[in-house]
């Protein structure tokens, strides 16, 4: 099932396939696929979509993800309303009141997951680690748990093993740690300038000793770690990733179209892989830059077939 696959995740145009994009899955076999709301009408048609995917691959278990953070990252907005239960929300929770907290956040994930299993989704692109800057962009902003590493890091582990008891896979973000950026990186190319010891001791603490299944990068440059590379396409911050911040498991890009990055996708896509990134990730659906990224991205490896296979185990 997992087997001859290539390393890439990409998303789709709409609410079903496309000839086009059937014959792109047949001949490619992404990874994975990534659902946006321009793919989600309803649950019936979302269900319809991801059934249609799955019975391409023949598995049941094919990798589905999602971003449903909630608050403003909201997916199923044409679904559910997720406005008021922001990150931020959850972690003032948290400081206030931890009983209260507990009950309430296992509601709010058991619930997420019963829409995601309804849709044939199995991966939500969570937790965001980022700690929450003043002054910084607010690309992140209630989006972050805290700015205490601390209560990020606590609800971080209670956030994976809420939705691996619910059979559904996390993805932490933005890892080293997205949080000092004043840009934009869907935009601008973040630099952060602070020493490793600060941001190890701070920004990159959140990530660590995290039994999530995949994390995601960020397209920042870490100034000390690596002049010219994003994290997405360092070797040296790659490596870090691995040896000091301790994470062993699938590593996957941020979007691959995003404008922090300067090359053009293909060129993007080979970085990513030379950089030491697991799989790549393109989101936009353009058809012609997802074919770049295929012709770009190798077979999965043996460490990606090991890495999947323990994740279909938490599947139901």
């Amino acid at each position: 099932m997992i087997k001859n696959k290539k390393a890439f995740i990409v998303g789709l145009k709409s609410y079903k396939l496309s000839n086009k994009e059937k014959l792109f899955l047949r001949k490619y076999k992404p990874w994975g696929i990534i659902l946006f709301s321009r793919n989600i009408k309803s649950i019936q048609q979302t269900k319809a979509l991801t059934d249609n995917i799955k019975k391409i691959f023949k598995d049941k278990k094919y990798p589905i993800l999602i971003d449903q953070e909630g608050g403003r990252i909201n997916r199923l907005n044409k679904i559910i309303t997720f406005d008021n239960l922001t990150s931020e929300y959850f972690g003032n929770l948290f400081k206030k009141d931890k009983m209260k907290f507990n009950i309430v956040y296992k509601l709010f994930v058991d619930k997420t997951s019963y829409l995601l299993k309804l849709i044939g989704a199995n991966i939500n692109t969570v937790p965001v680690l980022d700690l929450r800057i003043k002054d910084a962009s607010n690309i992140i902003g209630d989006r972050s748990f805290s700015k205490n590493k601390n209560t990020v890091s606590k609800i971080g582990d209670l956030c994976i093993k809420l939705f691996h008891e619910n059979s559904i896979g996390t993805i932490i973000k933005h890892i080293p740690g997205h949080g000092l950026a004043k840009v934009d990186s869907h935009n601008f190319t973040p630099k952060i300038k602070k020493s490793i010891k600060y941001l190890n001791k701070n920004d990159f603490y959140p990530f660590r000793n995290k039994k999530s299944f995949f994390a995601m990068t960020g397209h920042i440059v870490y100034e000390k770690l690596d002049k010219i590379n994003t994290a997405t396409h360092s070797k040296k911050i790659i490596h870090h990733i691995r040896n000091k911040i301790g994470f062993k498991n699938i590593l996957i890009s941020d979007d691959l179209s995003m404008k922090s990055l300067k090359e053009d996708i293909g060129t993007n896509t080979i970085k990513t892989f030379k950089a030491g990134c697991n799989l790549a990730l393109h989101c936009n659906g353009n058809l012609n830059e997802m074919t770049s990224v295929a012709k770009n991205s190798p077979k999965i490896s043996n460490f990606i077939i090991k890495k999947t296979s323990q994740f279909y185990k938490i599947l139901s």
